[in-house]
């Protein structure tokens, strides 16, 4: 008679399951299962906080199309990780967290961090459910991770009470579980095709939007012969980047407000209609814009506007629908049209705008100064995370994605501090994959305050990620050296200093020195350019440019910001 404990079988059945990766905090009662996994043969990576072992677990989901496990605590533990659960659920990541919690004979009597934690949990996933006993666990587990992928994906959540940790149990009276199966392929129905294929044939001005959802459902490959068959412009979204090339010749992402403001037809490739695309509503869209959806999940369908045709499946099976039908009539939109002529000209004019900031030779450096030189040395096969104000949105037009999921950022939730744990998963993902795809990630520095201290995981881990903290001394802006002096003499900074400052030209590229990393202070382009090139040729540790520029920059004028109020 074998006896196995719930640790191994929680281990055995993520393994089972394909998970690969596990990212977590570990404490009473979950020390044993980090332990299990490790021996199961999963990669476990020790986090400094929930939150970003929680995103880097989701980040996991987007990369690999497997979820990622993030393993935590009790109470406290679980409730920091809630954060992550709600990142994936809003951006359709696959998650599987395993929580510990207090003993089940001790529940209701103030046991230690004693929190109602499945309940809490169902706000924050899909699936949320405690093993009935030992025997349960590869069942559970198997429906965590089956839930986390299919339909719309999100996070689940398996709690596991501190007594069952160590418990035993006769392996033969543990019910086999084998693996779920990739999600299913569904197809469009035939006459919602032709009903789409009708409303584009139509169109005068089309545009097709490319979502992180085509990214997630690897369609990479179909919806690139869409495009170049079809002849049609189209705009990523912030994620969806790389799924073709920024450099193709049909992006028009350089014109996206003059884009989507006078499309009169918007084929949605896996994108929303929520706020990064201002709800498909005026005055951001034409009034009587004709949406085309393609996307896996009914309940988006008609979301803030009622589309002419839905096409309801799977991304990649869709798109391979709409090229059959295309390719039999033989039918693409021509290149020499007035609608392609209005978008070029905006191209261009945006282009001189932002090659003239970019230029500028001041001390200290703007954004456009920064991220013109970044993206002249970064390799094209770069992954690039980014997070923070101006920081992600100058860093969204001027670095360029070649390759699918190959950027990572605050995504739909608009979340602070996703930046480091991200980096993370990418660079494990890839040195797991013995890849020599570099890791950049390109933060503010109120972003990068969040979890500035996973610096020290990267570092423990010999993870080569090159940090590029844009530092402005504030969240959207700061104030001086001086001026900060100034303020310090005259009260209390509690009561004065504004409430977006920071402390100006902090050393963050010490914190990155304090762990054995290299950290680079850069005020010139030529030390920017410099630090860079340094970091790239190095491949054993990971690196911390603190960049500092001028606290007033702010990114050139907008016709229309991300964030602003709709007027309805």
């Amino acid at each position: 008679m074998e006896e196995v404990t719930g640790a191994q079988l929680i281990a055995e059945a993520l393994k089972t399951q394909s998970v690969e990766y596990m990212f977590g905090v570990v404490g009473v009662p979950v020390i044993e299962v980090a332990m299990a996994a490790q021996a199961a043969g999963l990669k476990y990576v020790g986090m400094r906080n929930e939150q970003a072992a929680c995103y880097a677990a989701s980040a996991v989901g987007y990369l690999t199309g497997r979820p990622g496990a993030c393993l935590v605590v009790s109470g406290p533990g679980l409730i920091h990780a809630l954060g992550g659960m709600a990142n994936s659920n809003m951006n359709c990541w696959p998650l599987v967290v395993i929580g510990g919690s207090s003993d089940q004979n001790q529940e209701t009597m103030g046991a230690f961090q004693e929190f109602p934690q499945v309940e809490a949990c169902r706000l924050y996933s899909k699936f949320s459910a405690r093993p009935s006993g030992l025997d349960a666990i590869h069942s559970v587990i198997e429906k965590a991770v089956r839930t986390s992928m299919c339909g719309r994906p999100g996070a689940c959540y398996v709690d596991i009470s501190g007594d069952m940790v160590n418990a035993k149990v006769d392996r033969s009276k543990v019910r086999v579980v084998h693996c779920c199966p990739p999600p299913p392929v569904s197809l469009a129905d035939p006459t919602a095709v032709t009903e789409a294929l009708s409303v584009l044939k139509g169109a005068k001005r089309p545009l097709i939007i490319i979502g992180k959802g085509a990214a997630h459902g690897r369609a990479e490959a179909a919806v690139r012969e869409l495009v170049e068959t079809s002849g049609l412009p189209f705009l990523p979204t912030p994620m969806g980047k790389g799924v073709l090339p920024d450099n193709h010749p049909n992006c028009v992402a350089a014109s996206r407000s003059r884009a989507l403001l006078q499309a009169d037809v918007v084929v949605l490739l896996g994108a929303r209609l929520n706020w990064i695309l201002h709800f498909g509503l005026p005055p951001r869209f034409d009034p009587n814009v004709k949406v085309i959806q393609v996307d896996l999940c009914a309940e988006e369908m008609g979301n803030n506007v009622r589309p002419a045709a839905a096409l309801l499946g799977d991304i990649n099976a869709v798109v391979g629908q709409l090229l059959r039908y295309i390719r039999r009539d033989g039918w693409s939109y021509p290149s020499d049209t007035k609608w392609w002529s209005i978008l070029k000209e905006k191209i261009a004019a945006n282009a001189q705008i932002s090659k003239a900031l970019a230029l500028q030779s001041s001390v200290p450096m703007n954004y456009y100064m920064v991220f013109h030189h970044v993206s002249q040395l970064l390799p094209q096969d770069c992954i690039i995370v980014s997070e923070g104000a101006n920081t992600m949105d100058v860093g969204r037009t001027m670095l360029h994605n070649y390759l699918p999921r190959h950027r990572l950022d605050a995504g739909t939730f608009g979340t602070m501090g996703v930046g480091l744990g991200f980096a993370i998963a990418a660079a494990v993902v890839e040195k797991g994959r013995d890849k020599c795809q570099r890791v950049v990630c390109v933060e503010g520095d109120s972003a990068f305050g969040f979890s500035g201290m996973e610096v020290e995981t990267m570092c423990r881990y010999n993870l080569p990620v090159i940090i590029i903290v844009v530092n402005n001394n504030g969240i959207y802006s700061g104030v001086d050296t001086e001026t900060w002096k100034e303020m310090a003499k005259t009260g209390d900074l509690t009561s004065i200093a504004p409430p977006v400052t920071l402390l100006p030209e902090a050393r963050y590229d010490e914190v990155m020195r304090a762990f054995g990393g290299q950290g680079f202070l850069v005020r010139t382009v030529e030390e920017l350019r410099r630090a860079l090139e340094t970091s790239l040729s190095d491949w054993e540790r990971p690196s911390l440019l603190n960049v500092l520029i001028d606290p007033a920059s702010d990114r050139k004028q907008q016709e229309f910001p991300w964030l602003t109020r709709s007027n309805l």
